[in-house]
């Protein structure tokens, strides 16, 4: 990202460092760190965008999918018809003590 300072450069920034090797003082750790976390922050402030309009998405199909079947369903007769032939058959038939 930032290496691209040719080594003879006298640019003060935009040289990678390491923290690790160079001696460092507290406040230029501090900053690093700050810059570090503002960096995570709009990383995960993305993320989270995406999450969202990705569970949008999911839950909608999920909605359509539930809203579908109960269409599908309330429009089949089959139980109806099946109440109707039983009762069909009860007045039709022989008086047990059954029915």
């Amino acid at each position: 990202m930032a290496d691209k300072t040719p080594k003879d450069s006298e640019a003060p920034f935009a040289a990678r460092i390491d923290p690790t090797k160079e001696g460092l003082s507290k406040e230029q750790l501090h900053f690093i760190r700050q810059v570090e976390l503002q960096q995570w922050q709009r990383r995960t402030q993305k993320l989270r965008t995406r999450n969202v309009v990705t569970g949008f998405a999911i839950g909608a199909l999920v909605l359509g999918i539930y809203g579908y079947t109960f269409f599908s369903v309330s429009q089949e007769r089959i139980m109806d018809e099946m109440d109707e032939e039983a009762k069909l058959r009860r007045t039709q038939g022989p008086k047990t003590g059954a029915n």
